[in-house]
């Protein structure tokens, strides 16, 4: 059946129609909008596998709530992530049920799971809202079916509803009407069935969610979805006499956005979006760029909220230290974020996974300890951090586009044989001149890690043109998450996939910055190679990584 094409339709008149006027929120929904958020965490509440356990559901809120229930974490609203495969984890009139064991017995013992997880939310005075994958992968209901073989029954029905991509079932298609309407029916429910304090559509999980290569040609399919998810919670809104705020989660910037065919501009000029979320898993978040969309609406109230994934994490940065996450974090607070997001990270201490007897992909205890700290530019004020590069890909549930690719990355990059200057921006939140004006500086050190360097070259690295005093070097340095001379892999291994290659031949270069040529904010590292004595053809020396390291007594 061929796939109809509502840019096309003469009924629909999507892309030709007017300017529409903003929605006028009320004093309340913008109060609500206003709300302190320092950290909102969203998490795969079934990715633990928790729900198959069949564990008491108290000692299951009990190390789903552990960071959460410490007072002193910055933590103000959860975002619940529990669509699995879009089957039901609660009663649906929409979906059809998780045949998962341990929910079948909590059921049966008439605890409507997702009922439980918003009330012991609110309970604690935290925000609860609902994270909606806009494009879900089919995850079997029941084991006895194969994970890759099922497919949703809807999409078996209706295969002019999908767009064919890298997931063989095929991916929803917002260019289709019928699905605006079969997800209207599941926000709906769930707006009117559960006390939420608002809707995430999560852009990012996985993608295309609109036809690859079109997708800006279809941009107001995906505006007109967005308008009537909001006319349809401002509706519930008024039936309950309480906000329900929608956010959306879309990529890192504004020319990212336009590749994915979301055109947030119109988003915002028509106040159909409260709270955006950006990046996903970028380290480099366009602030300024989504401020000045704010600037020009007429409310002013819409919230950033910068997010970073802990297990879908940056290229090359799996399972960082603490101090790569405050860097992360303390550069989105000085370049103007409403608060900070997490996505994927441990949600519990250790001591309390063992209790339930999961092992978690990292050691929680600087997620833990950064928890306390992400979400007061001050409580990082004059703590180690760690600054870098981003570099590309790493990410591999995605088609066409850019989001969750950070596509726009400036690394790895190749140095010119000729000499030419390779420049390349860095974002330092730290006052380092200040810090050393005041005692409260230890170091400031450059590095870079360089791929295909033969012995005899020669390299001249300056910070904001100032060239830079070289403190080491390491022609035996090994990275595991650096693949080269071999391809990057479309996907980053787990933990234990990583191993040193005993053949890898990389560069350590570490440099000292002088407290005041470093800048707050933008600052750019020149690299030029000064003398190559010997080199095949075309072959350059490559950038894999810029880090700056500060570190305070």
């Amino acid at each position: 059946m061929k796939q109809k094409n509502v840019l096309l339709d003469s009924d629909s008149r999507i892309a030709a129609s007017p300017k529409i006027s903003p929605i006028v929120l009320s004093p309340s929904h913008i109060a609500a909008v206003n709300r302190r958020r320092r950290i909102i965490v969203q998490f795969d509440a079934v990715g633990e596998g928790l729900h198959t356990l069949g564990i008491d559901i108290k000692k299951w809120f009990h190390f789903r709530f552990n960071f959460a229930d410490d007072p002193a974490t910055h933590i103000d609203t959860l975002c619940w992530d529990i669509g699995l495969g879009e089957s039901a984890a609660y009663p649906s009139k929409v979906l059809p049920p998780l045949e998962a064991p341990g929910l079948k017995k909590w059921q049966s013992e008439g605890i409507d799971w997702v009922q439980v997880c918003v009330a012991e939310t609110k309970k604690r005075k935290l925000e609860a809202f609902w994270n909606h994958r806009i494009s879900e992968v089919d995850v079997p209901p029941t084991e006895s079916e194969k994970f890759g073989e099922y497919q949703h029954p809807l999409k078996k029905m209706h295969p002019d509803w999908l767009i064919k991509c890298w997931w063989p079932q095929g991916l929803w298609n917002l260019a289709v009407p019928e699905v605006w309407e079969y997800k209207l029916k599941q926000l709906r429910e769930l707006a009117e069935n559960y006390d939420l304090d608002g809707i995430q559509l999560d852009f990012s999980r996985h993608t295309p969610s609109l036809p690859p290569g079109h997708q800006w040609e279809h941009r107001a399919c995906a505006t007109e979805f967005v308008r009537r998810v909001r006319l349809m919670l401002l509706d519930v809104e008024g039936k309950k006499g309480r906000p329900i705020l929608l956010a959306a989660k879309v990529p890192e910037n504004l020319e990212g956005c336009r590749s994915d065919g979301f055109d947030i501009e119109t988003w915002a000029q028509e106040n159909l979006v409260d709270i955006f979320s950006l990046g996903s898993r970028s380290i480099d978040v366009d602030l300024a760029a989504f401020r000045r969309i704010r600037n020009l609406t007429a409310g002013k109230n819409i919230k950033f909220y910068p997010c970073f994934d802990s297990h879908h994490t940056t290229e090359a940065y799996f399972d960082p230290p603490l101090e790569f996450l405050r860097g992360i974090y303390a550069n989105w607070w000085q370049q103007g974020s409403d608060g900070v997001e997490t996505f994927n990270w441990p949600n519990a201490t250790l001591e309390a996974y063992r209790e339930v007897g999961i092992k978690p992909d990292h050691d929680p205890s600087r997620h833990y300890q950064a928890c306390h700290e992400i979400g007061d530019p001050e409580a990082m004020r004059f703590k180690d951090k760690i600054f870098v590069v981003q570099r590309r890909g790493g990410y591999p549930y995605r088609e066409g586009g850019n989001i969750s690719s950070n596509g726009f990355a400036q690394l790895p990059a190749d140095l010119a044989n000729d000499g030419r200057m390779t420049a390349l921006a860095i974002h330092i939140s730290d006052d380092i001149a200040g810090a050393e004006k005041d005692g409260k500086l230890k170091e400031a050190i450059l590095r870079v890690i360089l791929f295909n360097v033969m012995e005899g070259d020669t390299i001249d690295v300056a910070l904001n043109g100032v060239a830079l005093e070289l403190l080491a070097a390491d022609e035996k340095w090994k990275d595991p998450q650096i693949f080269s001379p071999g391809p990057l892999p479309s996907q980053m291994p787990a933990k234990w996939a990583y191993k040193i290659d005993p053949e890898q031949k990389l560069l350590l270069l570490v440099y000292k910055i002088i407290p005041g040529h470093a800048n707050i904010g933008e600052n750019r590292v020149g690299l030029r190679v000064t003398g190559r004595k010997s080199y095949p053809a075309c072959t350059h020396i490559k950038i894999e990584k810029v880090e700056v390291l500060v570190n305070y007594p």
